[in-house]
């Protein structure tokens, strides 16, 4: 499913009409304010197995379901399993395997699993409901960015193309273990620099890929970014792999819907637009962030152990297209 697709079927949704949810459908999570300090966000993520091990699927599925908290500046406090799985052809030891997996990487961002739900199916499926707490007063949304702002992203492209490639048996036991590092990274320590320092806005990057993800930031704030292709850090090895044909069909999905609504520069060629509408699983946080605190923001970052944290663009004034690749 791409972008249009999801666009088209949210459309048919009535509006909400509960005061109290202020913010839902076009948000990274559901919010509900309790009272004038207090706010629940609330998320719900799984995802097919992106790896080989049962044990890192789970943790890294987990670390993918609680981004869309961290992109919201909250903080997490419980959640709820969701698990589907073939119990007549898979023994249920890896489904132990997921699970400890998930459990382990909760533990780590100080979350208890409570409970949940599971379905018999064809092919394996794991993640959660994450449930979490904000002040309504700090709450980071998606809609924000503001002309000047700078805009920073915390972990390396290129996880579409390499489980694409692991999927293919294309790479081995090596690389599975340096992007399976980079996908259970948590979000964590990247949400508390931004709650900290004070920023416009946020989003996480998976399925939509930097493009699409960056094009609704940009298109909720009516503004428009302009990105460097040269700042945009990848993971090693991407661009061999993409040239081997490792492009999953979600990759495919974003370059059909997104090609003609950015300005791409002379130079920029086909590998380089589907690095950047490449699908990620547990991907970083974009954060729009005032100019005058870029550089404290970027040290924040750094501090709190983040993978990279790149300066990759600016915020202008709405032009023609909201994003232009240079």
């Amino acid at each position: 499913m791409g972008p249009a697709d999801l666009e088209q079927i949210l459309s048919c949704l009535p509006p909400t009409t509960d005061k109290n949810l202020v913010g839902g459908l076009k948000e990274d999570a559901a919010i509900y304010q309790l009272n004038s300090n207090l706010a629940v966000v609330q998320t719900v993520d799984f995802i097919t197995p992106v790896l080989n091990d049962p044990y890192a699927f789970g943790v890294v599925a987990v670390a993918n379901a609680m981004s869309d908290i961290y992109a919201m500046g909250a903080k997490p406090i419980y959640a709820l399993n969701i698990v589907e799985f073939p119990v007549k052809t898979l023994p249920l030891s890896i489904l132990e395997e997921i699970l400890r997996g998930g459990a382990d990487k909760a533990l780590e961002a100080g979350v208890n699993i409570a409970g949940g739900h599971s379905i018999e199916d064809n092919a394996p499926k794991y993640g959660l409901t994450v449930t979490g707490l904000v002040d309504p007063t700090k709450i980071v949304r998606k809609k924000g960015a503001r002309p000047g702002d700078i805009l920073f992203l915390t972990k390396p492209l290129g996880t579409g193309i390499i489980t694409s490639a692991i999927d293919r048996g294309l790479v081995g036991s090596e690389i599975e273990q340096e992007i399976y590092e980079i996908m259970a990274h948590l979000n964590k320590g990247a949400s508390e620099a931004m709650t900290s320092i004070g920023v416009h806005a946020c989003t996480d990057i998976t399925g939509f890929g930097l493009i699409g993800h960056l094009y609704e930031m940009m298109a909720s704030s009516q503004v428009s970014a302009q990105i460097n292709l040269d700042k945009i850090p990848l993971i090693s090895g991407v661009r061999k792999l993409l040239k081997m044909g490792a492009v999953s069909s979600g990759t495919h999905n974003n370059y059909r819907y997104l090609r003609e609504k950015i300005i791409w520069q002379e130079g920029i060629s086909q590998e380089d637009v589907m690095l950047l509408c490449d699908a990620q699983t547990s991907g970083g946080l974009l954060i729009a962030v005032p100019q005058e605190k870029a550089s404290q923001f970027q040290s924040a970052l750094m501090a709190a152990g983040c993978i990279v944290a790149a300066e990759i663009g600016l915020v202008t004034e709405k032009k023609e297209k909201f994003i232009e690749v240079i």
